[in-house]
């Protein structure tokens, strides 16, 4: 699947295809863009996308595309960890001694 498929299924509400389109922004890309990696983090979130939860958390805790929030990283990374993802679990333990 090619970027321009991407964007078109993102914009349609796929979350998976939102949180890809969030790690192309992300990544050493021509058209690199924090500020719209963090546009497609959180759409794919809000759609309960454990890996989107924790790239956003990651975005909020460095001060990448958003201010550093180090209590929104937390609530974020809470969140995946319910949702049954292992690096928000250890990105929660290293920063916050939160088993």
């Amino acid at each position: 699947m090619n970027i321009d498929e991407i964007i078109t299924l993102a914009e349609k509400g796929d979350a998976d295809a939102q949180f890809r389109l969030a790690l192309y922004y992300e990544s050493d890309c021509p058209e690199r863009d924090f500020g719209k990696a963090v546009y497609w983090y959180t759409k794919s979130a809000e759609q309960g996308n454990a890996h989107a939860l924790n790239n956003l958390g990651i975005c909020y805790y460095n001060g990448q595309g958003v201010a550093e929030n180090a209590e929104e990283a937390k609530k974020l990374w809470l969140k995946a960890k319910e949702l049954g993802n292992q690096t928000a679990a250890e990105n929660l333990r290293i920063h916050f001694k939160i088993n």
